[in-house]
């Protein structure tokens, strides 16, 4: 099968393309991408008329929750699959905070099958860092990446034995694959629910000091720094640990940071009204590290959107918020937030935005033939239209979930088409 997509604006960061062009798709792979019409010689079996659409590399997103093993009221991976592809996002990175855990290659096995099955985003699993994430012993990582992991991750439990840090990155190094840490220290925490600062004090909710993620993040630097190993600090979120990330790449050691949606856009003052919808993990911070994440996404200091899509039933936040789950959803917000507070607003170019959800994803988890354009790579592509403006509705999501902190924003920025391996697997009606 053949697919031609013309007269759109092609933006692929990874090729500083630009402009209007073409794409022409081959067998599930990208035949040719370029400026300007199509050659009288293609003769494609089927055509989208891109006019007026932005088409990028199919987005790709470093940190999702799809709850499949064990908690599938919550989600499921057809169902966080459908809400992937609706959000413009043609491939995922799964956590392994499952029930069981994904620490056995059986369980890698299990979400590859599945996502075959459902057939829409591709589907990439990380490995737990620790046996069933307790922090107590590695587990069989050379097990794990002959599987298919693309990342180790006790992801929703930070990595608190230095040792087995060490260890896990000098482990993951051999494979090529990076470690990914959920930067927090629960000495310091205090089951704090909310960041700690003027707001925790005027609400009277216990505070999380930022400082819990700042020392994580230091020691992790250090740790891959002597070890050689590649360190990711997943949602940054304070703005000490912008400046060490950004200090730590002048030195050349291998981290990267990827940043959500809701840490860019939204601060501590949106729990006023004690809204559990504003409750995630780590917390939205102070205005001075939101202001810190926005040069950090500008300098190029962070490498990734991610969303830590965490959905949650009803039952999980229609609770007091002390005892509130953490966590949003994100992969159908993601994009018309993104583009809204940053690339509307003036904060950064859209070229910019373009590489946070495609190549600077995509070189994190080693997949040099998604995010880009280029020939040769895989046809996954996001066709939207930049002008749309719209209200987000969370009630009309694919995800199961609803907790969503942008329910009712007005934004810009609509996904129209996603096509994965030259196949489109959503389109907008």
């Amino acid at each position: 099968m053949t697919l031609l997509i013309k007269n759109g604006h092609l933006v692929d960061a990874a090729q500083k393309l630009d402009g209007a062009g073409y794409v022409f798709i081959k067998d599930g792979s990208i035949a040719a991408s370029a400026p300007g019409t199509p050659p009288a010689s293609l003769h494609p079996d089927d055509v989208i008329d891109a006019r007026g659409m932005l088409v990028t590399p199919g987005f790709i997103d470093l940190h999702v929750h799809l709850r499949e093993p064990g908690q599938e009221s919550k989600e499921t991976i057809e169902s966080g699959c459908r809400a992937a592809v609706a959000g413009g996002f043609a491939s995922i990175v799964c956590m392994p905070n499952t029930v069981p855990t994904i620490d056995h290659a059986s369980i890698v096995k299990f979400v590859h099958l599945e996502a075959q099955r459902v057939g829409l985003a591709n589907v990439f699993p990380a490995g737990t860092v620790s046996r069933d994430r307790e922090g107590k012993e590695l587990a069989d990582i050379g097990e794990l990446a002959t599987a298919g992991v693309v990342a180790l991750t006790d992801d929703g439990a930070p990595v608190m034995d230095a040792g087995l840090m060490l260890r896990a990155l000098e482990y993951a190094r051999m494979f090529g694959i990076a470690v990914m840490d959920h930067c927090e220290d629960p000495q310091l925490t205090n089951f704090g629910v909310m960041n700690e600062g003027f707001y925790s004090t005027k609400l009277g909710l216990r505070g999380i000091p930022s400082v819990c993620e700042d020392v994580m993040v230091a020691r992790d630097i250090l740790l891959a720094e002597y070890t050689g190993g590649r360190i990711h600090i997943q949602h940054i979120s304070t703005a000490h640990a912008v400046r060490m990330v950004r200090e730590a790449k002048q030195r050349g050691v291998h981290v990267t940071c990827e940043v959500t949606p809701h840490h860019f856009s939204l601060t501590d003052a949106a729990l006023s009204d004690y809204d559990t919808n504003f409750k995630m993990r780590p917390p939205l911070r102070a205005e001075e590290d939101r202001a810190a994440l926005l040069r950090g996404i500008a300098d190029g200091t962070i490498d990734a959107i991610a969303t830590d899509h965490a959905p949650h039933t009803d039952t999980d936040k229609n609770v007091e918020f002390d005892y509130a789950a953490d966590g949003v959803i994100g992969l159908e917000s993601a994009l018309p937030v993104a583009y809204t507070k940053l690339v509307k607003e003036g904060a950064l170019p859209l070229m910019r935005l373009v590489e946070l959800l495609t190549c600077g994803p995509a070189a994190i988890i080693g997949k040099d033939k998604k995010g880009t354009l280029r020939p040769g790579a895989d046809a996954d592509v996001t066709i939207w239209n930049p002008n749309a403006s719209y209200t987000i509705d969370a009630g009309a999501f694919r995800s199961k979930a609803r907790n969503c902190p942008f329910h009712g924003w007005a934004v810009n920025g609509k996904v129209i088409r996603t096509i994965v391996a030259g196949e489109t697997k959503y389109e907008a009606v």
